[in-house]
């Protein structure tokens, strides 16, 4: 770049300007991302769109912890057929 009197020419600030939109777009962009869920482990997409109240349950039948009826009625009801 060029320096005219000790201040950066009209190129050079332009140049600057353009640098700085676009690295605030990229954050802006970046924060839209993470704000969204999708960047979130417990979102419905990372664990292939089974919500995780449905995991939940798939984890305490396997625990033991409810019986196979139990784990009918719940998970119709996480469905909506109750």
């Amino acid at each position: 770049m060029m320096y005219d009197n000790g201040y950066m020419g009209w190129g050079g600030l332009f140049l600057v300007f353009l640098v700085l939109l676009v690295l605030f777009g990229l954050l802006a962009a970046l924060l839209v991302w993470v704000v969204s869920g999708r960047g979130g482990a417990g979102s419905a997409s990372a664990s292939g769109g089974v919500s995780s109240a449905r995991l939940i349950l798939d984890e305490r039948l396997a625990r033991g912890e409810i019986d196979e009826e139990e784990y009918r009625r719940r998970r119709a009801a996480l469905d909506g057929g109750v």
